[in-house]
């Protein structure tokens, strides 16, 4: 199961892979990301199953399609790059779009809901949690002294004057338009509800593999491998835990796998990518 098929990228090396008899079940939100990946998986199109649906939904979808288990889960979490490559999708700040940064179309609210309708306290938060911005109340003053903003380039002109350059290479911009879009999609809700779904669905012996791009992200993967790994015995006399269980999983690598130098140059996204797998026990 490939639960944020995106392009297809990764799905088409699971069917070569598990050629010739494998079958792939692959989701996404997004239904431009769905067309792109029926074309580049067309040759596979006898052992495909696509649907437009949040990973969220894993066992509601397994089920629907009659499987009890798989042999393997994969998560690419975050935005895709053809999403930030589609300028009037509004993930990226360095081409003018509406606000909108949601993976699906159906989502509750845009970019530019959250920016115009929060407090300035509540903004704040936001950019500081999911984005890790230290000028986050200055920024939020900001936004709600020059709102109503309607646009990247309205947004990003705003955090310009008053969080500048500081000599790295980060664009001002790039927590805050990260923060958002994490609240924009629920991202690290829906990661902490489908971790669990993906142990059930695994057969024994069959692996989830993780990839995230931030640290939020990470922490919540390396949390939830770590806690499932452990047996909860408790010692003769003693009641540690309200209840017990061996554990679940099998940390396949304790540190994650991260991109070589190489594969950064051809692919500079990949740079802050780590790559978690579990076996199910």
């Amino acid at each position: 199961m490939d639960g944020t098929l995106g392009a297809g990228g990764h799905a088409r090396g699971i069917l070569e892979a598990c050629a010739p008899d494998g079958q792939l079940l692959g989701l996404d939100v997004d239904p431009q990301a769905l067309a792109i990946a029926r074309k580049t998986l067309a040759p596979y199109e006898q052992r495909i199953h696509l649907a437009q649906a949040s990973y969220t939904t894993l066992s509601a979808q397994l089920k629907q399609f009659g499987w009890n288990e798989v042999d393997g889960i994969v998560l690419d979490l975050g935005a895709s790059s053809m999403q930030f490559d589609t300028p009037e999708r509004g993930f990226s700040f360095m081409q003018d779009a509406p606000l909108d940064m949601r993976f699906g179309p159906h989502a509750p609210q845009t970019a530019a809901d959250l920016v115009n309708k929060l407090s300035e306290r509540e903004l704040a938060d936001l950019i500081y949690q999911y984005g890790e911005e230290r000028d986050s109340r200055k920024i939020a003053r900001a936004i709600v002294n020059r709102r109503p903003l309607h646009t990247t380039r309205e947004l990003v002109a705003v955090i310009e004057s008053v969080s500048p350059r500081r000599g790295d290479r980060v664009h001002p911009a790039t927590r805050t338009f990260q923060a958002l879009r994490i609240a924009v999609n629920e991202e690290l809700a829906s990661i902490e509800e489908v971790l669990p779904q993906a142990v059930i669905a695994l057969g024994v012996g069959g692996r989830l593999a993780v990839i995230s791009f931030h640290s939020l992200e990470d922490r919540i993967v390396k949390d939830f491998f770590r806690e499932q790994s452990k047996d909860l015995i408790n010692p003769p006399y003693e009641r540690i835990y309200e209840e017990e269980r061996k554990a679940t999983l099998k940390e396949v690598n304790r540190k994650p796998i991260t991109p070589s130098d190489e594969e950064i140059k051809m692919n500079p996204r990949a740079r802050s990518a780590k790559l978690r797998i579990v076996e199910k026990m």
